[in-house]
């Protein structure tokens, strides 16, 4: 059988690696790193092994489903988006646009069907908009909005130039970067140190990029906006930063400094778990590094601080003359520069708000920490039918166990999907697109935060099937069945000839040619769609480069050091103290993250589940002594609001009064058509964490710092597998 092999990138996380996809016939035979990516250089991890064994996956949906009592049964496309179209305009028509709510997944992420997603939301006119960003992203967007007037402007990390580099929360050398996307990372980290660099790790555990470090900083869950304040009162007390960088580019600076003024490492240290000698040498060797950059992530995110957190990396950046400069953070020139354009949309922060008030609007949408009491809570103004694209916010997002049944009790739900998960188990249709390997496209979102300006392009390995929807045919169909029926005869049939002459290569080809590298701007020499086509590895657009004068968009167009709701909050967390242990919950739960996972989309695919259990909490030996338990056993996890049943795994990697567990697990569901991932279900940890802790700033989900305790299982008729049972949630306000 002849075999063949296609250039183009691993789609599962932030990292698209170049990979080389060799088939024969029908089959997927071998997946390797591409060299000649520019980007990745060859490097893979085993995520990029496991698209084949998705495309094959027998339990992925190859045609639409409809619910028909418990059992899921085939539809055709016609009459599926037939019966979506009458029930959404119904709904519609007789409660208003926003008792329609949608959600988008990371997954939509991945593709350039993340534009139809937009549309799909603009077209519902609803106010009820949820995506994962505010689940894992929203203080750094935030944060970019208030310090450089735009959400898109999330600086990068320049870690191919920079000589010192300090890791916050954030494990590159598993997730490849994440809003610094930079592939084969543990390879860059080490050449930091090659070119006589210096690493610092800071997180609880010492993680795999920990290990790769010169050193490693253990502070304690939620201390990092403490360390931070302790930094920044060296760097200011001592003279340590670059006034010219501060003068040419900032506003703010004296209120930043009265604010750090009282925040001595001293005063700092018991509240970091880090000693005082440290935060001054940190501060001290940050500010004498030829360059140096912060890049805080995940870890850091999911804190109530989390936002407060990413304002002060920006801040040490900025003040010590690492921000715009190569080595330090700076800005990617894509080639589609939506950063450029990005300070002209309004965020509408407070536009809206949840049902209940408790949560603001932000770039359009809520925080899904409201999703399912604007589901449940009766009234008026509930949401009482769902769109879902991608995603699985039952399992990802920290709804005390509620939002599935909350999704029960709508009127009607259709999800966008490739398989019956435990979110989209509840639809009443569910559409699947093609396989990622059956759709060509080139990604538009990624460039933005690469750590090289590139131009890559995904070719199709596998022609669609005939009866086949990619992503954005599938979003595009919704749109058009929006159309109220009157109009339907004459504007429905003229959306859909828009949409299908507006293919994602079609616009991707008109958005190439206004940007950066564009033939409106270089002539026959600019970028086009065919061109980066015909150049397997992508197109090499040089190192980042200085460039915050010409995007910002605050009004006085400087870096703003010392935003006023910024300062008050701080200021709260400094009249609070240190958190301390309550209600007999004595360790502070953290994620983590696994080579072979991400989030909950391969535990179908035997090659990324198999071997010993990866769903375990890790306990340092000193804390699993302490109660009785030994590696292996199973052990109880509990909070305030739920516990769960998960193996234990001892390490000295933690730090003493810290717990470990990953995320994206808790496949126990029978409706379910994940067999494999049946066979290894796991425990979800988002029913530990209390639905209304939130960053009161961004309404980010607060999933890190949980207080918990471990013990062992002293009910033998519990399951052994990870099952779990959730207490109410306490409203905390």
């Amino acid at each position: 059988m002849d075999s063949a092999t296609i250039a183009r990138q691993c789609t599962l996380c932030e990292a698209h690696c170049g990979i080389l996809v060799t088939v024969a016939g029908d089959r997927v035979t071998r997946i390797e790193g591409n060299p000649d990516d520019v980007l990745s250089k060859g490097y893979i991890c085993p995520k990029a092994t496991a698209m084949g064994d998705l495309h094959h996956d027998p339990d992925r949906l190859r045609t639409p489903v409809r619910r028909v009592g418990d059992q899921f049964v085939p539809i055709g496309w016609d009459a599926a988006f037939a019966e979506i179209g009458t029930r959404l305009r119904a709904v519609r028509a007789a409660h208003g646009p926003s008792a329609i709510g949608m959600y988008m997944g990371n997954p939509a992420a991945h593709s350039s069907s993340v534009l139809y997603g937009v549309a799909l939301r603009a077209a519902l006119l609803t106010r009820n908009f949820f995506t994962a960003s505010s689940i894992d992203q929203f203080p750094q967007e935030f944060v970019a909005w208030r310090m450089f007037g735009a959400n898109v402007l999330m600086p990068v990390t320049d870690i191919d130039r920079t000589q010192r580099l300090v890791i916050l929360g954030a494990n590159p050398a598993v997730s490849n970067g994440s809003i610094t996307t930079m592939p084969g990372a543990k390879n860059r980290i080490r050449d930091v140190r090659r070119r006589g660099g210096t690493v610092v790790v800071i997180d609880p555990r010492r993680t795999e990029t920990a290990r790769l470090a010169d050193e490693h900083v253990a502070v304690r869950p939620g201390g990092d906006v403490f360390l931070l304040l302790g930094m920044l009162h060296v760097l200011v007390t001592e003279n340590l930063c670059d006034q010219r960088a501060v003068a040419t580019q900032s506003a703010g600076f004296a209120e930043l400094a009265r604010l750090v003024a009282t925040t001595t490492p001293q005063l700092m240290a018991p509240h970091a778990g880090v000693d005082a000698d440290t935060i001054v040498r940190l501060a001290r060797e940050h500010a004498a590094a030829p360059s140096a950059v912060l890049y805080a992530r995940i870890g850091v995110c999911l804190q109530v601080t989390g936002t407060l957190t990413h304002w002060l990396v920006n801040a040490v950046n900025a003040v010590t003359g690492n921000l715009d400069r190569p080595g330090g953070q700076m800005f990617a020139t894509p080639p589609v520069d939506a950063a450029r354009y990005a300070k002209h949309l309004p965020m509408g922060h407070g536009a809206w708000t949840d049902r209940t008030g408790s949560y603001k609007s932000f770039r359009s949408e809520l925080p899904v920490a409201a999703l399912a009491d604007d589901i449940s809570a009766d009234g008026p103004d509930r949401i009482r039918a769902m769109i879902t694209y991608a995603g699985n916010p039952v399992l990802s997002t920290p709804q005390g166990g509620r939002l599935g049944d909350a999704l029960d009790t709508l009127d009607f739900y259709v999800a966008v999907d490739m398989y019956v998960t435990e979110t989209t188990r509840h639809a009443d249709i569910i559409l699947p697109p093609v396989s990622p390997l059956e759709r060509e496209e080139l990604n538009l979102l990624f460039p933005v935060f690469s750590v090289r300006n590139n131009a890559r392009f995904d070719a199709a390995v596998f022609t669609p099937p005939t009866d086949g929807l990619e992503d954005w045919q599938i979003l595009a169909r919704l749109i058009t069945e929006l159309v109220p029926l009157p109009a339907r005869r004459f504007t429905g049939r003229a959306v859909t000839a828009v949409f299908d002459r507006l293919t994602p290569l079609r616009l991707t080809a008109a958005a190439l040619a206004t940007g950066p590298y564009g033939i409106l701007r270089r002539g026959r020499k600019g970028l086009t769609v065919n061109g980066i086509r015909a150049t397997p590895g992508g197109v090499d657009l040089g190192p980042l480069r200085p460039r915050l004068r010409e995007l910002i968009g605050t009004g006085d167009r400087k870096v703003q050091l010392a935003p006023p709701d910024f300062l008050r909050a701080v200021r709260t967390v400094l009249d609070e103290s240190r958190a301390t242990a309550t209600f007999g919950y004595d360790l502070q739960l953290i994620g983590r993250r696994h080579l072979r996972s991400n989030n909950s989309w391969l535990h179908n695919i035997e090659s990324m589940v198999k071997g010993r259990d990866r769903c375990t909490v890790l306990m340092h030996p000193d804390d699993a002594a302490a109660r009785g338990l030994a590696d292996g056993a199973q052990a109880t996890v509990a909070s305030a609001v739920g516990e769960i049943v998960v193996p234990v795994e001892v390490s000295a990697d933690i730090r003493p009064g810290v717990v470990a567990i990953p995320h994206g697990w808790g496949h126990h569901d029978p409706g379910l058509g994940w067999q494999v991932a049946a066979a290894h279900p796991g425990a979800n940890v988002n029913l530990l964490h209390d639905p209304t802790r939130t960053d009161p700033l961004s309404g980010t989900a607060a999933v890190n710092s949980t207080w918990v305790r471990v013990g062992p299982v002293l009910d033998p008729s519990r399951p052994a597998d990870g099952a779990a049972t959730v207490a109410a949630p306490r409203r905390t306000g």
